[in-house]
């Protein structure tokens, strides 16, 4: 049986057996826990204290495939766990990286909200969502560091992983995005 089969079958039990509010809440903290282990990929880049993580794809997939109200909750319950002590951020809220863990939810929210069946207008929706999540963290860097120190070290190293992982999200939300909205209620 094929991965693609397995993975479909997979869904119509999960869709069988489960209410549709059950649904919506394992989608939620299915993406929190995703967006978790995505903080545990943390590779420093030299000349910055902010490192490179999974966790911007994490956000944008919650978005795009949960919606926009639940890939913001998906990531409110990404924070409060962090908030509550578990070791879920790659650093600490409040840290270098803390805006860019703020603009989590909204990011997912601005994926949920304009994304489609249009590969271009997701395109957009997702470059949107990697624009907040930026605006976020070199906002709070340009607190600590003044602004255009902020762009240097807060955007250009990750402009191109980052494009990667739009790309990457966008594979994944042609592919599975509609049935993953209708399974989970986005």
């Amino acid at each position: 049986m094929s991965t693609e089969r397995s993975a479909v079958l997979t869904w119509s039990r999960l869709e069988v057996l489960a209410s549709p509010r059950a649904r919506q809440v394992i989608g939620v903290v299915s993406f929190a826990v995703l967006t978790a282990l995505g903080a545990k990929i943390a590779l420093p880049i030299a000349g910055t204290s902010v490192p490179f993580t999974f966790q911007p794809l994490a956000v944008l997939l919650a978005g795009a495939m949960l919606g926009a109200r639940r890939g913001a909750a998906s990531q409110i319950l990404y924070l409060a766990a962090g908030l509550a002590g578990f070791p879920v951020f790659s650093g600490f809220l409040f840290s270098v990286t803390g805006g860019y863990l703020i603009a989590y939810p909204v990011a997912a929210f601005v994926v949920g909200s304009l994304t489609s069946t249009s590969t271009l207008r997701n395109l957009g929706a997702l470059l949107a969502g990697l624009a907040v999540i930026y605006a976020g963290g070199v906002a709070w860097l340009a607190i600590l560091t003044g602004w255009s120190t902020a762009v240097v070290l807060g955007i250009l190293p990750f402009v191109g992983a980052d494009l990667v992982k739009v790309l990457m999200a966008l594979v994944i939300t042609n592919r599975i995005g509609r049935r993953s909205r209708a399974l989970f209620g986005g």
